[in-house]
């Protein structure tokens, strides 16, 4: 079977993979045994290939696959299921409405929110087992991928999307300020989809143009972030999750072909 092209989430106690169609994912339970599951992946409309459109259609079919997920194998544990999680969405939100308020220029203040938005997702990225399991996600893909075994780096983890997704986001919000008082929400929510759409046609330019000085700076906030707090080295056992997790999205993938 030719190489798929995957991507995965880390989960408290497992690993999640996805690849085209189809999912699986696997967790180690309390008592040391490893469980399993796949399924289908939802689709969020139709498949869209346009260009940024495409982004955000994407990000919506990638969310959709956590509640097929958490149906298929209730075992596993979410990142965001966290208290401290959703005790920093809260401070985040607030801050956020703050900052809209505040006298600062337009920019500072995009740029001061933008900051205070990724709070939740900085916090979610932290836990006991979870920067391991993150680590074993990026090894177990890699090496299928390269046929050996690799760094828990990876460069199309979606922290790489914190760089463009970051510039996209303050220039949309900017522009949103020009909009009538009346409109501006909805000229945020707007920008913030389109934000979405112009940061992933970016990152799918920095995949395949890796060597670009530009790349290399748009990714080097989500490489920093995987080096040094989002992924750790994982364990041999957490390794054998992330592999299981990985051959039954491969196994659901063959079924559906």
């Amino acid at each position: 079977m030719e190489k798929l092209r995957l991507g995965g989430m880390a989960l408290q106690n497992g690993v999640l993979v996805h690849g085209p169609t189809s999912w699986g994912a696997a967790v180690r339970l309390p008592d040391g045994s490893i469980k399993s599951a796949s399924g289908r992946k939802p689709t969020v409309g139709s498949r869209m290939g346009l260009p940024f459109v495409r982004g955000p259609v994407k990000l919506a079919e990638a969310f959709a696959v956590i509640p097929a997920m958490k149906r298929g194998l209730p075992e596993a544990q979410l990142p965001f299921e966290r208290p401290s999680v959703a005790v920093a969405a809260v401070v985040a939100t607030t801050s956020a409405s703050l900052l809209r308020r505040s006298p600062l220029p337009v920019v500072p203040r995009e740029v001061a929110t933008m900051i205070a938005s990724l709070v939740p997702a900085l916090v979610a990225l932290r836990g006991d087992q979870l920067t391991s399991y993150h680590g074993a996600e990026h090894v177990s893909i890699g090496t299928y991928e390269t046929g050996e075994r690799t760094a828990k780096e990876h460069e199309r983890c979606g922290s790489h999307l914190i760089g463009p997704l970051s510039l996209a986001t303050v220039a949309a919000g900017a522009l949103a300020e020009l909009a009538p008082a009346r409109r501006r929400t909805t000229a945020r929510f707007v920008g913030a989809i389109g934000a979405v759409g112009a940061a992933v046609e970016v990152f799918l330019w920095m995949s395949r143009n890796p060597e670009k000085p530009l790349a290399r700076a748009l990714a080097r906030p989500g490489t920093e972030l995987q080096r040094r707090l989002s992924t750790s080295e994982p364990s041999n056992e957490q390794l054998e999750v992330a592999e299981a997790a990985l051959q039954a999205c491969l196994a659901a993938e063959r079924a559906a072909a």
